[in-house]
């Protein structure tokens, strides 16, 4: 599903990645593993088109999304990839449903069908109660579930998560993690950029994929 042959990513005169050859099937739950500025996060950007490599080639579903457009890209983000990070990149004084609801404004939908899709998103993410509370007064737990809700909406086959834990007390994290395991139940393909051993060690984990220094060990 997808599949990184000889990418490399450098800003200016430092090589954040250096010859990444990678593979995930779909359905797999993957972490990326290392410490922070080994350059994980930075392969999750280009997973999921936030920023094309210097060189390489991308594949997702069998297409090359580095010879993308800007508006296919754009299109690609939308509808096939479903971020979690962890900077909420929430709208503070809006509630957590029209937090949900903003990525569906563009599609081509109509008012039943947004509302079923916002409301089903929130109820996988277990935030459904929350849906009438602007999102300035969420716990970062409730925040994150927010985000998950959102990032779910468009029902997209890959979630990629960067550092979810880091900001979460141990009970919001195995609340994340439960949610982690019912989207791998339902067939999703989840990366997850971490050095949270409380993630490496799942179950549900299929491979752990160590950087270092921006190279895979």
């Amino acid at each position: 599903m997808i599949k990184l042959k000889n990418v490399y990513k450098s800003f200016k005169n430092t090589t954040v990645l250096q010859d990444i050859n990678l593979e995930i099937k779909e359905g797999e739950a993957v972490v990326l593993s290392g410490v922070s500025g080994s350059g994980k996060s930075t392969l999750l950007s280009i997973i999921g088109a936030i920023m094309k490599p210097s060189s390489g080639l991308v594949e997702v579903n069998g297409e090359n999304i580095v010879s993308l457009s800007d508006f296919h890209l754009s299109e690609y983000r939308t509808s096939a990839i479903g971020f979690v990070t962890q900077s909420f990149h929430l709208f503070e004084m809006l509630s957590v449903k029209e937090n949900v609801i903003t990525p569906l404004i563009l599609n081509k939908l109509t008012q039943k069908e947004m509302l079923h899709k916002r409301d089903e998103a929130m109820i996988k993410a277990e935030i459904l109660h929350k849906s009438n509370q602007v999102v300035s007064t969420l716990s970062g737990g409730e925040k994150q579930r927010c985000m998950i809700a959102r990032a779910l909406v468009n029902n997209p086959k890959i979630i990629l998560c960067d550092e979810p834990t880091a900001n979460l007390d141990k009970q919001n994290s195995l609340k994340f993690i439960k949610i982690v395991k019912q989207l791998k139940e339902s067939g999703k393909t989840i990366v997850i950029a971490t050095h949270d051993p409380l993630i490496s060690e799942l179950e549900l984990v299929d491979k752990i994929i160590k950087i270092d220094e921006g190279k895979i060990e």
